[in-house]
């Protein structure tokens, strides 16, 4: 195979998560994996299969259904000298230990006067999806993301999957590794090799004149065909992935800002209370000069609903998104009309609670 087809190999978000681990665990013998579903033939989306087998029980430990003390023994072991990744699967199973999530994984270095480093990494799976409703299809990524002393971060992309993976692991503080579950189906190219690097908050997908939109995780994905479409009429986006929400540095949205004056968010929760509105803030204490007052696109501010017929309209998606760029640039009803056909054009008609076959890249 030739240097260029490698630099081109295709693979899932799946896969380089697995790919990350796999790796990281093969560099580290203090790295262990534990978590719920380790042992479940599913493999949490496929994302440890062959895991256990690999590197063997002591290695990779199935864990009873009991996150708080789940969560306290990987704080203990880290403390300890090892490093641990812990699967939780959902958002919400997190919720049994969030004490010890914000009192002792986030606070031990701190309280210990740096004596108390913490390498965990959790891991937590968003999203919508039929039926899943209140209780199993939050996002909270907002919440995370106001408690010092935790590193959050949010991959959109194959590559980011990988990256941000084997980047947390070697981290010595406690990271939120927050994935989407329709961004599973992706495929994007990956570099093979292990690779530690600097975790940007930031990626740029496009450059542009006219907006800046910050997005993350699938609402990149979202953004991204918007953005295509509107390049075919010379309206160009300046479309900023947000990856690490926490710590949180803006240098390139307030320099993106200061080029187009016109800046819109879109969170992958709740508009109230969220990173957009966060964002948004910082931009305007920064008294940069703005065209157009500034836009959050986010979830109601009510629990998801179960019923596809009640959840029609509840998330975000490119007509929303369009319609708020029209106000934003006062674009004419005509060449308006001109955009949406394009968009309607290049958007397949599918059940709302199905992963748009968009999103499967490769990006």
């Amino acid at each position: 195979m030739s240097m260029q087809s490698k630099k081109k190999r295709q693979i899932s978000f799946v896969e380089a998560i697995r790919e990350g681990i796999t790796q990281s665990l093969q560099k580290d013998k203090r790295l262990f994996l534990m978590g719920e579903g380790v042992d479940d033939p599913a493999s949490m989306w496929g994302t440890i299969k062959g895991i256990s087998k690999e590197f063997g029980k002591k290695r990779v430990l199935e864990m009873p259904v009991a996150e708080n003390g789940l969560i306290g023994a990987a704080i203990g072991s880290s403390i300890a000298g090892s490093k641990v990744l812990v699967n939780l699967q959902r958002v919400e199973f997190s919720l049994y230990a969030f004490e010890q999530i914000v009192n002792n994984a986030a606070k031990s270095f701190y309280i210990s006067r740096g004596k108390h480093s913490v390498p965990i990494v959790i891991r937590l799976v968003v999203g919508r999806g039929w039926g899943q409703g209140p209780e199993h299809a939050q996002s909270m990524e907002n919440i995370f993301s106001s408690i010092p002393g935790l590193k959050v971060v949010i991959p959109a992309f194959p590559n980011e999957a990988k990256e941000l993976m084997i980047n947390s692991l070697f981290d010595k503080n406690p990271v939120i590794f927050i994935e989407h579950r329709w961004l599973h189906y992706s495929k994007g190219v990956v570099n093979k090799k292990f690779k530690i690097s600097k975790l940007k908050s930031m990626t740029k997908i496009n450059s542009g004149k006219d907006i800046t939109i910050v997005s993350n995780s699938i609402n990149t994905l979202i953004a991204k065909r918007v953005v295509d479409i509107l390049k075919l009429f010379n309206i160009k986006v300046d479309l900023l992935n947000l990856v690490n929400p926490n710590p949180l540095n803006l240098d390139e949205v307030f320099k993106s800002v200061k080029k187009t004056k016109n800046i819109l968010t879109i969170d992958l929760g709740h508009k109230n209370l969220g990173l957009g509105g966060e964002i948004i803030a910082q931009v305007v204490e920064k008294n940069i000069s703005l065209n157009s007052s500034p836009v959050r696109i986010g979830l109601p501010f009510h629990p998801v609903p179960s019923s596809v017929g009640m959840i029609k309209g509840y998330y975000p998606d490119g007509k929303k998104l369009l319609f708020k760029i029209k106000k934003m640039l006062k674009i004419k009803d005509s060449k308006f009309k001109a955009i949406m056909g394009a968009y309607n054009k290049n958007s397949p008609k599918i059940p709302i609670d199905v992963p748009d076959p968009y999103f499967k890249g490769p990006f």
